[in-house]
């Protein structure tokens, strides 16, 4: 009896997720399709901080050439790593991390300490902020500190996506099961309100747009 009280859990839960989730035209996702929507959503995510880091480091080899760099450009990037990954990205990979460590201790194993890398990050955000800051304030660091800190930041990150993407997301699609995908994509709309999630979705898209756009100005202006 408590299994079927379990399994009618997660199946309304699931309905609930689907309806939020579902793009168009109120169609319920099939369950087989829960795995891949979230890995993909992951990897889409992925893309779009790996644009961001591209533009980071066009303005990185500017400011290596002795030129002056698109402060606002590198500002905004800035900003957008310092919430998106932490709001939106890192806490579906913990969940899917928890249940492959579960499923396969040795995979999980493999993939590392995801939230000590993701504090990591962070501190080597922070150490950006810090040196663009401490240029324009005319302080004492050096323009090769400066460029060798944003590049262990583009480098590092950059690698991170990389494991990500060979070794965790092809080892959580092995391992996991039907029900983990469910409870995982439950416990990502669990207590969200979809229409404000959304929201939060497409307020970083605009601020991703128009990041890229105020780059190709700076371009423009450079070339």
């Amino acid at each position: 009896m408590r299994f079927h009280r379990e399994s009618r859990r997660l199946r309304d839960s699931y309905k609930k997720f689907a309806v939020t989730m579902s793009r168009s035209g109120g169609k319920k996702m099939l369950w087989p399709r829960i795995k891949d929507m979230l890995i993909d959503s992951l990897r889409r995510q992925h893309r779009n901080m790996e644009t961001l880091l591209d533009v980071l480091e066009r303005e990185q080899h500017v400011f290596d050439r002795g030129g002056r760099p698109d402060y606002e450009v590198i500002h905004a990037i800035i900003s957008y790593f310092e919430v998106y990954p932490t709001a939106c990205h890192h806490p579906q990979e913990d969940l899917i991390l928890a249940r492959l460590a579960v499923r396969d201790p040795v995979a999980a194993e493999a993939v590392g300490d995801l939230a000590s890398e993701h504090r990591n990050g962070v501190v080597r955000l922070r150490r950006v902020a810090r040196a663009v800051e401490d240029v324009l304030s005319g302080g004492a660091i050096t323009r090769s500190g400066v460029n060798a800190i944003l590049r262990h930041f583009i480098n590092s990150e950059r690698r991170h996506i990389a494991i990500e993407e060979r070794v965790f997301f092809p080892a959580a699609l092995k391992a996991l099961r039907q029900e983990d995908w469910v409870q995982i994509a439950c416990a990502i709309s669990e207590g969200k309100d979809p229409l404000v999630s959304k929201a939060a979705e497409d307020g970083f898209n605009t601020v991703r747009r128009h990041i890229l756009q105020l780059e190709a100005e700076a371009e423009a202006i450079r070339a």
